[in-house]
């Protein structure tokens, strides 16, 4: 994993796992709003979103309108943005999306992250006033992130084998349903056969005898008559008939067994293989934590 922790990378962590693993750790903070930016990290990129956020906000300001407050949710899942009165989510942002962190180390009350959005795959860029706790907020997501990405490779194996052998099961079982329905059709088709073959004139005498068959012209198996070999010419009795041994290397649906540890590559349906690489690259690509300054003009008072 990516990480730049600079100056935080001496720091331990603020909470125990079990707090982000289990539960989630709660911050109260004032919400200056997201804007789309072109990259996934950067200092420059986070600067010039929080100068626009806050030329924003004070244009807001001015005209009457509060900077409204959220309550920040943060655990392994991701971070949930919600009314701190209605407890309803605004923003839920996975942890594998978010790229980038940083907090203002003059200031201690702004920071921010840069998030990609599920929806429009576009990267944005949250800023925030969080009351002097700046910097604790920034590294509760570092650990968060840490977590979530070790719990990713401790139990990512097993649920990405999982995953494969449902991708399997399922692509065999919509084998089955296209050949069941061919075989369906072909038995339609020959009941059909039977139901306008000709019927022989009444009186008439069939020369050999007629035996019963069923719907394939197959003579049905008797239980009675055994089959029993014949002797061969010189007198002695055939061999036994040869029967090759089961195929192992089969199931019952003609698929190959699933095994965990030696199993290859599968074809996963469209929905968990895109799901599974989106979370690979994330995951791949690293949380950065900065501390920087958001400081840039007399614009950048108190919002």
């Amino acid at each position: 994993m990516n990480r730049a922790f600079n100056r935080k990378k001496d720091k331990s962590w603020m909470h125990t796992p079990e707090a982000l693993a289990k539960h989630y750790v709660p911050y109260n903070a004032k919400f200056l709003g997201n804007t789309e930016v072109d990259q996934p990290k950067g200092t420059e990129i986070v600067k010039d979103a929080v100068r626009k956020l806050k030329f924003q906000r004070h244009i807001k300001k001015s005209e009457g309108q509060k900077t409204p407050k959220v309550e920040l949710q943060i655990s392994i899942y991701g971070v949930k943005i919600l009314d701190p009165k209605t407890k309803d989510a605004q923003y839920n942002c996975q942890l594998h999306r978010i790229s980038f962190c940083a907090d203002d180390k003059t200031d201690k009350r702004i920071f921010t992250f840069i998030c990609k959005d599920s929806e429009s795959n576009k990267h944005l860029c949250y800023v925030f006033d969080s009351e002097k706790c700046a910097e604790e907020i920034t590294l509760t997501i570092g650990q968060a992130f840490d977590l979530a990405y070790k719990k990713f490779l401790e139990s990512g194996g097993k649920d990405v084998e999982t995953r494969k052998q449902i991708g399997t099961l399922q692509k065999r079982i919509q084998e089955l349903e296209t050949e069941n329905s061919e075989l369906k059709k072909q038995l339609s088709d020959l009941e059909e056969q039977l139901m306008i073959a000709p019927v022989p004139p009444a009186g008439s005498i069939s020369l050999k005898p007629q035996m019963s068959t069923d719907v394939f012209d197959m003579v049905p198996f008797s239980a009675v008559t055994p089959l029993v070999p014949i002797p061969a010419s010189n007198g002695t009795h055939p061999p036994p008939p040869t029967t090759s041994p089961p195929d192992i290397s089969k199931d019952l649906f003609g698929a190959a067994p699933f095994d965990p540890f030696t199993c290859g590559q599968a074809d996963f349906p469209p929905d968990i293989q895109s799901k599974l690489d989106e979370i690979q690259e994330g995951f791949t690509m690293g949380l950065t934590l900065e501390g920087t300054v958001f400081s840039l003009g007399p614009l950048d008072s108190r919002c």
